[in-house]
């Protein structure tokens, strides 16, 4: 990983953080995220929709080519400026932002770019617990072996980001530690027959329908220590 700079100003919380980016995405997709990760910090752009909501966001973060103009006095003095056009606002957030872990929504929709370098920096900093939330999809990726219920016939995919291994039960179509690759064997939209367990070596994104969010959520719990 590149160096930030000596300067670095990490704040630390106790609980998960919501990180709010710029792209679309919808209000009660926001509310979902702010009743599980109270405190909000905002990506450039993302203070926009915080606002939006009705709240204030304790930080934002970025190099702010993405705020309008005639909020910068609004936010005055919780804006913290990062020119570094090294890292993504994204992870110019995560790099300041030490909690047991991230929401992040407003980063999964929009430009195609966009969202694989968000899948980029989620593999860099594995095992760091950061969840992505779309109006399709909440994501994570498998650092460690995670079990949970869902109802049987639910959209359940593991995406390889780098080359990987992965093992589960519960699925329709189970995988034994298959060697998986962004260019080779990956298991999408594979479905839910019971009890799932999964447990992986390397970078693998596991995808489900957003309105199962609770559920990974809760499951994940497991891996703060």
């Amino acid at each position: 990983m590149n160096n930030p700079g000596e300067n670095i100003h990490i704040v630390s919380y106790l609980g998960p953080i919501t990180l709010v980016g710029g792209a679309d995405c919808r209000q009660r997709d926001l509310e979902t995220a702010f009743n599980l990760a109270p405190v909000v910090i905002a990506a450039d752009g993302g203070a926009e929709q915080v606002l939006a909501s009705g709240r204030l966001p304790e930080r934002v973060i970025g190099d702010l080519d993405s705020l309008k103009d005639n909020l910068h006095s609004r936010l005055g003095n919780i804006i913290e400026h990062v020119e570094e056009q090294e890292f993504t606002d994204f992870e110019k957030c995560l790099l300041r932002v030490d909690s047991p872990r991230v929401l992040a929504v407003g980063f999964m929709g929009g430009r195609i770019d966009h969202q694989l370098s968000v899948l980029n920096v989620m593999a860099k900093h594995m095992p760091r617990i950061i969840v992505t939330l779309s109006a399709d999809d909440a994501c994570v990726m498998v650092s460690e072996e995670i079990a949970f219920d869902l109802p049987a016939g639910t959209r359940l995919s593991l995406m390889p980001v780098g080359e990987c291994r992965a093992w589960t039960e519960g699925l329709r179509w189970d995988l034994d530690g298959q060697v998986m690759k962004p260019d080779g064997f990956l298991s999408a939209s594979n479905m839910v027959d019971g009890p799932v367990r999964i447990r992986a070596e390397g970078p693998v994104l596991l995808v489900l329908p957003s309105e199962h969010l609770h559920v990974l959520w809760k499951a994940l719990s497991s891996w703060e220590r």
